[in-house]
């Protein structure tokens, strides 16, 4: 294969519901540029994009494969991503390395949910998109339907560049108002007859084309003034305007498609190489927040967006050249680490085809093998150019399981195959968690997580156990207590003596307590001598003041008292659970002159927070959660009738380009495999949002259970 120069280079991703046809149209696509001499189907197995042993199973894209097709003397990257929720972060690391976004909808379905969660994320990544209506040969597919679809979801912005003719199993064509003719498709390969429109398509076609016109003026001065002016533009100046107004997001040129019968895929590639950003248009961020553009004359750099192992070949990273020229056996650097890497070998890649190329221009997607520490969002540059470029963001997770592995001698094994699947895929999030003593496994969905558990399985050959995660509750009080407890011990020899006398009051943000206080019935006024305020690694403060006056307890067991006091927070009095927003005044105690010493002072002082606490109106304090729910209007109320279930306050309700939205702040306890309950409740077609928002206390009836289970816990160990 030639090196290809970066204007003519096209890095596009495909995006789209399940079953919108992704992997059809780029299995077209190869077809058209004689990467492929025959195309293969989803249901035969043998695409070049779905080649993973679980998408087949599946018979749906799981990863984000990397493909690429020459065509009309162009280089096409293309990326072709999954459609469901669970897997965006294919999608995401997509938008990192593509310039353009191909987004198809299903002529059966119209715009779904899944739809509106790729353009938005194309929107918030700044990638113009051409829209493909695809499977217009699909028993189901209505033209009409489709486009009301896209207009209550996407408002003025889609332009028809096409019109279909004999939408359904019959569609075997369409008329291109751009070019003004009839192109009819004769089989299923492509081939096609470019024909005169027929006359009962005229009137259509010579509106839909003033439209088109009109809408290509909009974006440019020169553009209107002649539109203006002579009232018709030529097919280059319509051209041009539209991809003025794609580039900027305001146009979704509209295109027909059967990725099946290789209907309108060369057309669609035709516009892409005309009208679609070369990388030379687009300028990626560094770290330092600096611009840097995509020039074959400049310095090499190249950002890994993407590690995978395969067989064969072992870890591979997959890698878009942003600037220069890459070429083998070249050596750059990590500019964060320092780390010198050699590119030994590059490849262009089509699924598990790579064939061996010497040299990338800037712009250029590929990949390379045996580096020794580049992983997912390292950038390697020039040495000396100090080149990093920003990391990409992932999508926060969705859905969070306790993971154990069956057997115990299998627990290292595990960790390590997780740590594996989760360089590949950076939503994996695996951590241990020393306050739930769990092993947490968080995703973006169940479908998700039993990808993992398939991959231990039959990869690894690992048997796990999956549970719901404990919750990191925490402890606090409402109101003043005061506790004293003295340690006495005596076993001949020294013994052990502390006595600490303390009071506890919440801690509000803000507020000064003062230093008076009742407490039984009395009075107490403190001598505050010292203050410390401490942000807890769990969240929340301690202030600590010392009050004792009179040389009752020696400066030099105050930090024996803290430590005893955070001992004790670190697993609160009341479930274990870790205790915040708490301020401690020790105002008194006893010591002894021989068997005072540190641990004395500590088991004093944890025992006295204990009983204080106790008395100090407690109050368990559980995360909640702010939950967005998008879905489709006929099931918001099985979505609201379930959040209620939840213990969810409804925060707002409204409407998003054709769906509602329901805001809500839910519980953790209360969203276990909450994913999936929404999946049943809407048919797969509603997707949610959820980040962490604040802890608050929990209702009586759920602190009484969880007193309750936490006794009986106790006494089993």
């Amino acid at each position: 294969m030639k090196a290809y120069s970066t204007q003519n280079i096209r890095n596009v991703v495909l995006l789209g519901s399940t079953k919108s046809g992704k992997t059809t149209l780029s299995e077209a696509m190869l077809f058209e540029g004689k990467v492929i001499d025959r195309r293969g189907t989803v249901e035969a197995k043998n695409t070049v994009s779905d080649n993973a042993e679980i998408e087949q199973i599946n018979q749906r894209s799981i990863y984000a494969t990397p493909l690429y097709a020459e065509f009309m003397d162009t280089k096409f990257n293309i990326v072709d991503t999954p459609g469901a929720d669970d897997f965006v972060g294919g999608a995401v690391s997509a938008f990192k390395v593509c310039d353009t976004g191909v987004l198809l909808i299903n002529a059966q379905q119209g715009v779904e949910v899944g739809t509106e969660i790729f353009s938005r994320y194309a929107e918030q990544y700044d990638i113009p998109l051409i829209v493909g209506i695809n499977q217009l040969d699909g028993e189901k597919a209505s033209w009409e339907t489709t486009l009301d679809s896209m207009k209550e979801a996407f408002g003025k912005k889609p332009v028809l560049i096409q019109f279909p003719v004999n939408p359904g199993p019959s569609f075997d064509g369409f008329i291109d108002v751009l070019k003004m003719k009839y192109y009819h498709f004769i089989g299923e390969d492509g081939k096609r007859e470019d024909l005169e429109i027929p006359d009962q398509y005229k009137d259509e076609a010579e509106a839909l084309r003033a439209e088109l016109i009109e809408r290509a003026a909009e974006y440019d001065e020169t553009l209107m003034e002649k539109f203006f002016d002579a009232g018709v533009l030529t097919e280059d100046e319509i051209r041009k305007g539209i991809g003025i107004g794609c580039k900027a997001g305001e146009v979704l040129p509209v295109f027909c498609l059967s990725a099946k019968k290789d209907i309108g895929v060369k057309r669609l590639m035709e516009f892409t190489i005309k009208v679609a950003s070369s990388p030379a248009d687009r300028k990626a961020l560094t770290i330092d927040g600096q611009e840097i553009e995509c020039k074959q004359d400049a310095p090499t750099s190249i950002f890994i967006y993407k590690t995978a192992v395969e067989q064969h070949l072992g870890e591979v990273a997959y890698f878009k050249v942003m600037s220069g020229e890459l070429t083998e056996g070249q050596d750059l650097e990590n500019p964060e680490t320092g780390d010198k890497e050699r590119i030994t070998t590059i490849y262009a890649v089509a699924g598990k085809k790579k064939e061996k190329v010497t040299d990338l221009y800037a712009g250029d997607i590929g990949c390379t093998v045996k580096l020794r520490a580049a992983k997912t969002n390292v950038t390697l540059s020039q040495p000396g150019t100090e080149i990093a470029y920003e990391h990409i963001k992932f999508p926060a997770s969705k859905y969070r399981t306790a993971i154990k592995a069956k057997n115990n001698k299998d627990d290292e094994k595990m960790n390590e195959a997780l740590g594996k699947i989760s360089a590949e895929d950076p939503t994996i999030i695996v951590e241990y968690s020393k306050e739930m003593k769990q092993t947490i496994l968080k995703g973006q969905g169940e479908q998700h997580i039993n990808v993992v558990r398939w991959r231990l399985l039959n990869e690894n050959k690992i048997e796990i156990d999956l549970s719901a995660p404990r919750i990191s509750y925490r402890e606090t009080i409402t109101k003043v207590a005061a506790a004293d407890y003295r340690h006495k011990k005596q076993s001949g020899g020294a013994g052990q003596f502390g006595e600490v006398h303390l009071l506890v009051c919440p801690y509000v943000e803000g507020e000064d307590p003062g230093n008076r206080f009742k407490v039984g019935g009395r009075e107490l006024v403190l001598n505050i001598k010292g203050k410390e305020t401490y942000d807890l690694a769990w969240g929340g403060k301690l202030e600590f003041y010392n009050c004792v006056v009179g040389g009752a307890i020696d400066a030099r067991f105050m930090p024996a008292i803290l430590k005893g006091i955070m001992e004790k927070m670190s697993e609160g009095p009341l479930t274990g659970s870790l205790a915040r927003d708490i301020r401690v005044y020790v105002y008194d105690g006893k010591m002894h002159p021989v068997d005072s010493n540190e641990i004395s002072f500590v088991l004093a002082a944890r025992n006295a927070f204990k009983e204080a606490f106790r008395n100090a109106g407690p109050k368990i304090m559980e995360p909640i959660y702010n939950l967005e729910v998008m879905t489709p209007t006929e099931y918001m109320g099985s979505c609201m009738s379930d959040l209620q279930n939840r213990r969810a306050l409804i925060e707002g309700m409204g409407t998003d380009r054709g769906f509602d939205v329901i805001k809500a702040r839910v519980p953790l306890a209360e969203l276990y495999r909450y994913s999936t309950s929404l999946s049943s409740l809407t048919s797969g077609s509603a997707t949610f949002t959820m980040n962490f928002a604040d802890f608050q206390p929990v209702p009586g009836d759920v602190q009484e259970k969880l007193l309750k289970a936490y006794l009986e816990q106790d006494k089993e160990e």
